[in-house]
């Protein structure tokens, strides 16, 4: 769980209609549209970001009605690329929802991020449809039922295998580093397992000092195995990330602005089953979050942009890490949680700077120039890196 103190959710009232002004509601081209089919979860993970302000679990049912969503995309979204994830609580439980939105709009790409519990009851229309499966583990099978219940470890294994076959695109385990005795070998496992591999920091009070030496460890392992071969990629999306940011720094800025790279400053926006309307799911309990509402149709640019208080710009990383988590960034220095700041941000800004030290030993550009053509297009343009935060 996070440090600061939880608050109850708010529901405001309908705003006006889109604010005018000089900037853009979304930033370029693009826009993913991540749609929340519902707040319920059949799991109870210990960790969980969307029990923070009593999210998860308060909101059942889509209250919206897809021609209102139909109205907002056409009105809001219009012009722009559209890709759209599958969010929750567990979005599984609500595929009726999924399957009319994918009959009314067979032109948008779509990913799912699920726990992989209920990947199994799927209808073949919709898995032949998904781009990419982003499925939720903790590591091995001791760290993910220890967070996610009895079982779990082996049940989403058994799921991934029935349906594989019926998925066109990647599967990508959504790893959550919520616990130190995460090692290198449960993460390899994870990179032949599934076809791509990303981790993030856990957003809590998780970092002892040689937890944050424990780790440290792991991403040195992962990094010398990321660079032993220039004939074969790693499928470890942080450092493959992190090494293209390094050997091609226009990446780091063209699809976003030069912002972060989790995309909530630019063109990302979660939409509740309420109607309304955050640019990060992690932050939904708060009301100045509010950027937008469907049933009202409006659409305002991201709340969550650079701010003066947080100290990004003079750090080593930023050049490839490009303010990594907003909300991290937001809870503590523009809201001054110095206990948050101390116990999480910070020590998730040493990982990423220990991460970007690692990689410059083993002189990426050099790297890079000797590859195999197939590693570096991959490396360039994995079509993943639109469906994460890149960044751990």
């Amino acid at each position: 769980m996070q440090s600061h103190v939880s608050k109850p959710i708010h529901f405001t009232s309908a705003h006006p209609l889109r604010e005018c002004g000089d900037e853009p509601a979304i930033v370029g081209n693009r826009v993913e549209l991540q749609l929340l089919t519902t707040l319920r979860c059949n799991l109870k993970c210990t960790y969980c970001s969307l029990e923070e302000g009593g999210v998860v679990g308060s909101q059942e049912d889509v209250a919206y009605s897809l021609d209102q969503l139909d109205a907002f995309i056409d009105t809001q979204l219009a012009g722009k690329e559209i890709y759209v994830t599958f969010y929750g609580g567990e979005p599984t439980l609500n595929t009726a929802y999924m399957v009319e939105v994918m009959r009314r709009h067979p032109e948008f790409r779509y990913q799912l991020q699920t726990n992989g519990t209920l990947l199994d009851d799927l209808p073949d229309g919709v898995l032949s449809r998904l781009s990419n499966v982003l499925v939720s583990v903790d590591g091995g099978e001791r760290i993910t039922d220890h967070y996610r219940g009895r079982g779990i470890y082996k049940q989403v294994q058994k799921n991934l295998r029935a349906i594989r076959a019926r998925v066109p695109g990647t599967v990508t385990a959504r790893m959550t580093w919520s616990d130190a005795d995460i090692g290198f070998d449960e993460i390899d496992e994870l990179a032949r397992t599934f076809d791509y591999v990303y981790f993030q920091f856990v957003a809590g009070e998780a970092y002892t000092a040689d937890g944050i030496e424990r780790r440290k460890g792991v991403l040195t392992q992962l990094v010398e195995r990321f660079f032993a071969s220039d004939e074969q990629l790693y499928p470890i999306i942080p450092i493959m990330g992190s090494v293209r940011n390094k050997v091609l720094p226009s990446r780091a800025v063209e699809l976003y602005d030069g912002q972060t790279q989790c995309r909530v400053s630019t063109h990302i926006i979660n939409l509740m089953p309420d109607g309304r309307i955050f640019p990060c799911p992690d932050l939904m309990y708060l009301p100045e979050m509010q950027q937008g509402d469907v049933i009202a149709n409006w659409l305002k640019r991201s709340p969550l942009q650079p701010h003066a208080d947080m100290p990004c710009e003079a750090c080593e990383a930023f050049a490839f890490c490009r303010r990594n988590c907003m909300k991290n960034l937001y809870l503590a220095y523009v809201q001054n949680d110095a206990a948050y700041r101390k116990n999480v941000v910070e020590p998730i800004c040493e990982l990423v700077k220990h991460l970007g030290r690692e990689i410059d030993r083993h002189q990426p550009k050099a790297w890079y120039a000797r590859a195999a053509l197939p590693v570096k297009k991959a490396l360039r343009d994995c079509e993943v890196y639109e469906y994460v935060e890149i960044m751990p």
